[in-house]
């Protein structure tokens, strides 16, 4: 595969706006193995070299806490036809595990994180960029639910990380980029007709790739 023939598309906007709903929705009802999710989450930097306490501690919400390096790396790679090895992060300890997660030779990568669009090399690379806008009373409530439920975090540590971290960097960094999307999708991951017309336009690019 060549970069003609990889299409990359990019899902960001708020911590919890839906994101990874409309991503997985869309890949799951276009029943394509052509067509994979990866998440920005995994590129997290491992800090599994400082005790967990400092871990706790670190900015997640400042584009310096992920990896773009790696992300770009990896996308040009899958664009050249390679296969790559993305990493599984632990948000629970805030470290990468060891394992990794095998993709490769897909045609279509979509890809959702809320800083995807801040940093210009990733905006180029993608071929289609979409912003969830969703409130943020909506996406704190969401965030709540997950990061107690699916991360062990107390709700204490949810709320301050809120205050501290999360509301700032999104004024600072996620809402301004929302300015480089090409679709902004209002009411979170289930929008029905924000859905069936990506899912028309990802079956019509398919299907362009296959005649190709």
């Amino acid at each position: 595969m060549n970069k003609k023939n990889t299409i990359i598309i990019g899902i960001s906007g708020a911590s919890a706006s839906g994101k990874s709903l409309l991503a997985n929705t869309i890949v799951n009802e276009l029943g394509s193995d052509q067509v994979v999710v990866i998440s920005e989450d995994s590129y997290y930097k491992d800090h599994s070299n400082i005790p967990f306490e400092q871990r706790a501690k670190i900015n997640y919400d400042h584009p310096d806490s992920l990896d773009h390096e790696l992300l770009h790396q990896h996308l040009i790679q899958l664009q050249q036809g390679q296969t790559i090895e993305v990493p599984i992060y632990n948000h629970s300890q805030h470290i990468r595990e060891k394992e990794t997660r095998t993709i490769g030779r897909h045609a279509i990568i979509v890809l959702e994180g809320i800083l995807l669009f801040v940093e210009q090399p990733l905006r180029e690379l993608m071929d289609i960029r979409i912003y969830m806008e969703t409130s943020l009373d909506i996406c704190l409530i969401r965030r709540l639910k997950r990061d107690i439920k699916e991360r062990g975090r107390s709700l204490d540590s949810v709320l301050k990380q809120y205050e501290d971290t999360v509301r700032p960097m999104y004024l600072q960094f996620i809402d301004p980029s929302k300015r480089y999307a090409d679709l902004i999708v209002p009411r979170g991951g289930g929008n029905r007709i924000a859905i069936d017309m990506i899912k028309a336009k990802m079956r019509e690019l398919l299907k362009s790739l296959q005649e190709s």
